[in-house]
């Protein structure tokens, strides 16, 4: 049975800080952020916007009638969970109107959450395949103003319909994972920003790339040749080039030239929206697969996935035809074209207002907010949420 990804949509924040203005802002020569670490612009999250809020806004424009009630599993990958109780997954499966008769779950293994749903996906797939699985990556990065980890932040989520039969990748079956217990990144549960060992952590993700190629390198017979392009969780956009530059010699100087190309085309996404941990795998995909027009049906696609902490896994997926059919092209390109930028001060106010933890009562202005879902404010230590 062949199952994949048969819809896959996006959303980030309408607000967004310029990275060069930052830089100068930090003191900071621009090229550091632009060029040095890959950005162009980080997207900003008004206080109506939250991972609840950013996954159901990712999932509302993809899904139709039919999907709600064939959507009998959702799986909600985030490190930026709003309750240690409840999964974020039931507000969205609430806000979407889903077939009630589902399964809903939230996964926290840092960056990798959204990669362990599509996998136990499968799974549910395999047995009910009439069924399916709507996954979603959606995170808040969040390192603290004038950290060394600022310019790394960002918002968004991805959503993925997971069934069998997909329109756009079908998922192979062979996969390569590996764990260790180490402290690259964390966050306690006491702290709403992360902690991080950046220069320990880029040895680890490149580390744990190397583990994972040659594992599946043995379990699937495949070499660098059989790829047309390869996608990786990015934090910043030039640590995915970083582990593909040490496969490349593998290749032929066409192998190289073609994944150094596809390299940069799954980037550009992730340039203008920063790290979105659980998404930032399958926002490169997306940047890949709608900006590369002339990625053809057929082509092998290479998904490496990194959860600090840490976890990483390498699988792949193959192209199926008039996938580009099924891509919400001229949706996304909107949601970028209609940002707004806003100026470093202003990000820092945004950044700085934070929600009651003291069970207090806050109503929030969702006039500004462009989203069709917001956070309209807490009561009672409960979040209330809206769909215009």
């Amino acid at each position: 049975m062949n199952i994949g990804i048969d819809k896959i949509g996006f959303y980030t924040p309408h607000l967004y800080v310029d990275m060069n203005k930052l830089a100068v802002a930090r003191d900071i020569e621009p090229e550091k952020f632009t060029v040095g670490i890959g950005q162009e612009k980080m997207a900003i999250p008004p206080i109506t916007q939250d991972p609840v809020t950013l996954a159901a806004n990712a999932a509302l424009g993809i899904l139709n009638e039919a999907d709600k009630e064939k959507i009998d599993f959702v799986i909600f990958g985030t490190e930026s969970g709003i309750d240690n109780s409840k999964s974020a997954g039931v507000y969205v499966h609430n806000l979407l109107g889903l077939n009630p008769h589902a399964r809903t779950v939230e996964m926290k293994q840092a960056c990798y959450g959204a990669t362990a749903g599509i996998q136990l996906a499968k799974g549910h797939i395999a047995l009910n395949p009439e069924s399916k699985v709507l996954v979603i990556g959606s995170d808040i990065a969040r390192y603290g103003l004038n950290t060394p980890g600022e310019s790394t932040q960002g918002a968004g989520a991805v959503a993925m319909v997971i069934s069998a039969n997909p329109r756009i990748m079908v998922l192979e079956e062979h996969s390569a994972y590996f764990t260790n217990d180490i402290m690259d990144f964390w966050r306690p549960i006491y702290s709403d920003k992360a902690f991080v060992d950046g220069k320990f952590s880029n040895e680890q993700y490149i580390y744990f790339f190397s583990k994972v190629w040659e594992q599946y390198k043995e379990k699937s017979g495949l070499e660098l040749k059989d790829f047309e392009a390869i996608c990786y969780h990015l934090p910043y956009t030039k640590m995915g080039l970083k582990a593909l530059r040490t496969i490349l010699d593998e290749g032929t100087e066409e192998d190289n030239e073609r994944l150094v190309a596809n390299y940069q085309v799954s980037t550009q996404y992730n340039r203008n929206v920063g790290n979105i941990y659980t998404g930032s795998l399958y926002l490169s995909l997306l940047s890949l697969l709608e900006l590369n027009e002339g990625l053809e049906a057929g082509s092998r696609v290479g998904l490496y996935s990194y959860g600090s902490g840490a976890v990483g896994e390498f699988f792949t997926g193959i192209l199926q035809s008039d996938y580009r059919e099924h891509l919400h092209i001229n949706d996304h390109k909107h949601l970028f074209d209609s940002r707004m930028e806003v100026t470093v001060p202003e990000y820092e106010k945004l950044f700085e207002e934070t929600l009651p933890v003291d069970g207090s009562t806050l109503e929030l202005d969702i006039t500004k907010d462009t989203a069709a879902i917001c956070l309209s404010g807490v009561e009672d230590n409960k979040r209330l949420y809206v769909r215009k």
